[in-house]
């Protein structure tokens, strides 16, 4: 029992065992463990970093911006689609087209063939306004929503081609969204479009219709590019003499 008690008293009370150089020695172990630590949450910080950068880069991925990506409407209705449309926004492409005021008519004939007419404003060496007409005929495809159309203005001066058209969504009684890409980048993406977004209303759309077209042109990569198209009867109060 005397050895025991010698042993716990020289294990509890020593000064060999109180001594600062071995305090120091104990501080010294506890070391690493503070450097692993933080170790540990540099390596923790850099897989959030990895993480985020995962997401971020699964999320570009998802926003696919070549044009043969694009979705068109199924089983787009041509004779459904006949009518009068507002163009209520734009995308505008190089060139001069029509600016505003913009009514488009379009019309299927008894062999199934579409053509449209559309006339609105053009703004000519700054100060001169005038309600112009153009004329489009269109072209089917394998996909009943993409069209080759032909576009001329009746006057000379106007844009004229031959343009992909594309009918991107339509509920054919309250909205159509058009695009167009007129010239291609290597990557497949658009270097030259234009889209118009086309109402039965002169009013406009609802919230909600809104929405979904903000929703397909982010799909087109256009989003912020669209402007407003003013319809303020210009062209239905204006002279033979003014239009062109």
């Amino acid at each position: 029992m005397a050895r025991l008690g010698w042993r716990v008293w020289l294990h509890q009370d020593h000064p060999e065992r109180s001594s600062p150089r071995h305090h120091g020695a104990a501080r010294l172990t506890e070391g690493p463990r503070v450097r692993s630590g933080g170790r540990l949450r540099c390596e923790m910080e850099w897989v959030w970093a990895l993480v985020l950068l995962a997401a971020l880069g699964g999320g570009s991925a998802e926003r696919d911006c070549r044009v043969s990506s694009f979705r068109v409407k199924e089983n787009f209705d041509k004779a459904r689609f006949s009518g009068l449309w507002y163009a209520i926004a734009k995308k505008d492409p190089e060139g001069l087209f029509l600016q505003d005021n913009i009514i488009a008519e379009f019309s299927v004939d008894e062999k199934g063939h579409m053509s449209a007419t559309a006339k609105g404003r053009v703004r000519l060496l700054s100060n001169w306004e005038v309600c112009a007409d153009m004329v489009g005929t269109f072209t089917d495809t394998e996909d009943p929503a993409k069209f080759k159309m032909k576009y001329w203005g009746v006057a000379s001066f106007l844009q004229r081609g031959n343009d992909d058209h594309w009918i991107i969504d339509t509920d054919y009684d309250t909205f159509a969204l058009q695009y167009s890409c007129r010239l291609q980048n290597l990557d497949g993406t658009c270097a030259d479009s234009y889209s118009f977004v086309f109402s039965r209303d002169p009013n406009g759309l609802t919230p909600e219709t809104r929405r979904l077209v903000r929703q397909r042109q982010e799909e087109l990569c256009l989003e912020r590019q669209y402007r407003w198209i003013e319809h303020n009867g210009y062209c239905q109060s204006r002279p033979s003499r003014n239009s062109l």
